[in-house]
């Protein structure tokens, strides 16, 4: 699964970076490369690479407990 963490984590960075220019200069990276204006008139692809990015934070989320669970095992071998 660790392929599946570095995949999730790339897009979540491609979409934190498409929101970043979308915030400072009003201009969708995304909608760019992939086919239409922004992100509300883009094309299928566009979408896609959109849902992705999105499915990718969610599955992300869990980053965020991991580590603690990985502390938590090593603190119970060490004692």
């Amino acid at each position: 699964m660790e392929w599946l963490s570095r995949i999730a984590l790339a897009l979540v960075i491609v979409g934190a970076l498409n929101w970043l220019l979308v915030g400072l200069f009003q201009w969708d990276l995304v909608a760019a490369i992939f086919g239409g204006e922004n992100f509300r008139t883009s094309s299928m692809l566009s979408r896609i690479i959109y849902s992705l990015v999105g499915l990718a934070g969610l599955y992300s989320i869990t980053f965020l407990f991991r580590d603690n669970a990985v502390e938590k095992a090593a603190e119970r071998t060490n004692q």
